[in-house]
């Protein structure tokens, strides 16, 4: 019966944690291989509860100015400059730079401080635990810090 419990437990820890990379690759594949794509700044004009967007001014002069939207965070506020690379095919940024980097890995972030009472009361794994979770908070720290 214990490796019955053991098993579920490490199940859910583990379908928190992938649960949490796979939220946060959505947006951190665009920061972290970010080479090919393209590249410029937002000025935000405007922000609704979910995203702000203002204009885009590319790094590469061929390329056209537009209107991008991005995810809103507490740093993009109506006038604030943001880089961001642009999703493919979309009329979508992502912020760039540690802060954006940080910003998109949020979601794994909270996962693994999820997954540390799973492993640490379920698995009796304390130490993996408490690793967990203080790579989570940190993670979520870092992330309010860089913004």
């Amino acid at each position: 019966m214990t490796h019955v419990r053991n098993a579920a437990m490490a199940l859910v820890a583990l379908l928190l944690v992938v649960g949490g990379a796979w939220a946060s690759w959505d947006s951190a594949q665009h920061v972290l291989l970010a080479k090919g794509r393209e590249h410029g700044t937002l000025t935000v004009t405007g922000c609704t509860e979910e995203t702000c967007s203002g204009t885009y001014a590319p790094e590469d002069p061929s390329s056209t100015r537009r209107t991008l939207t991005i995810e809103a965070s507490v740093a993009a506020e109506k006038g604030v400059t943001i880089p961001v690379v642009v999703k493919p095919g979309t009329g979508e940024g992502v912020r760039t730079g540690w802060g954006g980097g940080l910003h998109a890995w949020l979601p794994l972030g909270g996962a693994l401080l999820l997954a540390a009472p799973v492993i640490g009361g379920g698995l009796r794994m304390t130490r993996t635990a408490w690793s967990l979770a203080g790579a989570g908070g940190a993670l979520l720290v870092a992330a309010f810090l860089t913004l």
